[in-house]
């Protein structure tokens, strides 16, 4: 109990320390903007982060996600005449589910290689619509959407900037990562990593892999079109550039830099690719290079994410520790009370 309230104490400096970073490193528009983006696409990126890191499967489609987020954010605000952004936010999480669950149904059957081939197809039909389907603006985007309004009766939440916007894209990411990991220590969390490492004993188990795919599937798509939605109030414009492969490479990034099954590698991952895009820029082009080089090193020479360049040193710490418990005698105490 005292070890976890040891975690959880660590868990909430953090926290607090990461909302205060913008303001600690000197509180300009630019430091929040870059901040908000940050939240914004670590949340996004979570939405795939389950589908690799538990299902073992690679889906190129999430970028379809966030963008139709984005799309029907812009829709119902600017077009729809909608003011609450609570109800944008069910519109995008709706419109998510609905695609996910065709996205689903249609690779139900289909893994790894066909998967990834098939969810790639479909979000390349997406950014061919999206830039010549008038509804969603074509090529000139959807414009005119307002400040995000999270106004509840008798409190007034409205976020006109990137200052005032910071505190609800921070509230979002938490309950992103507070949903990761409870997915994580979940029936469904676990039935995913047993189909992806042994299907045939998940079968055996009465697991349904098929099923379990789906569901997650399911799960991952809000996750993605909740940082879209963000991303339409932040932006204030929306087009099919929202689809690009950038995208899906800065998602794919921040997946596997870290390591997968990271809880906080992906806000970590996005962090790092951020910054070094926002204030150690080399240009627009070459910043693309660049982040495309790193997915593939990482690929290449570091499969288990940088989280693996420090397990050597952790895996030096544990001999001291296992020596120490075992010459302590046995007792029912914590050892650290009786050591005391």
């Amino acid at each position: 109990m005292a070890h976890r309230n040891l975690q959880l104490g660590g868990y909430a400096l953090l926290a607090v320390l990461a909302f205060a970073a913008p303001e600690l490193l000197g509180g300009s528009g630019v430091v929040y903007g870059a901040a908000v983006l940050i939240a914004i696409f670590a949340v996004t990126s979570y939405g795939l982060d389950i589908i690799v890191s538990d299902l073992g499967e690679v889906s190129l489609a999430h970028t379809l996600f966030f963008g139709a987020g984005a799309y029907a954010t812009a829709l119902l605000s600017s077009r729809g005449g909608v003011t609450s952004s609570w109800l944008t936010l069910l519109g995008a999480i709706v419109v998510g589910l609905a695609l996910a669950g065709v996205i689903g149904l249609v690779t139900l059957r289909l893994r790894e290689f066909v998967f990834s081939l098939v969810t790639y197809a479909v979000a390349v039909v997406g950014m061919t619509l999206a830039a010549n389907w008038s509804f969603l603006g074509g090529s000139d985007g959807l414009r005119g959407i307002p400040t995000l309004d999270l106004s509840l009766p008798g409190l007034r939440l409205v976020a006109g900037d990137d200052r005032a916007l910071w505190p609800y894209a921070f509230a979002l990411l938490l309950v992103v990562i507070y949903l990761v990991a409870r997915f994580r220590r979940s029936a469904l969390g676990a039935a995913a990593v047993m189909s992806h490492l042994n299907p045939r004993l998940a079968t055996m188990s009465g697991i349904d892999p098929a099923r379990v795919r789906l569901q997650v599937f399911l799960l991952s798509a809000p996750v993605s079109a909740a940082g879209g939605w963000l991303y339409a109030y932040q932006r204030a414009y929306v087009s099919a550039d929202v689809l690009e492969n950038y995208f899906l490479i800065l998602m794919l990034t921040a997946v596997v830099l870290v390591g997968r099954r990271q809880l906080l590698g992906p806000v970590i991952a996005v962090a790092l690719v951020l910054t070094q895009e926002k204030f150690f820029s080399l240009g627009g082009d070459i910043d693309k290079i660049v982040l495309g080089a790193v997915l593939v090193a990482v690929l290449a020479f570091l499969p288990a994410g940088l989280a693996s360049l420090v397990r050597p040193l952790a895996a030096r710490l544990r001999p001291a520790r296992a020596t120490t418990a075992t010459a302590a005698p046995t007792s029912t105490l914590n050892p650290l009370e009786h050591t005391k």
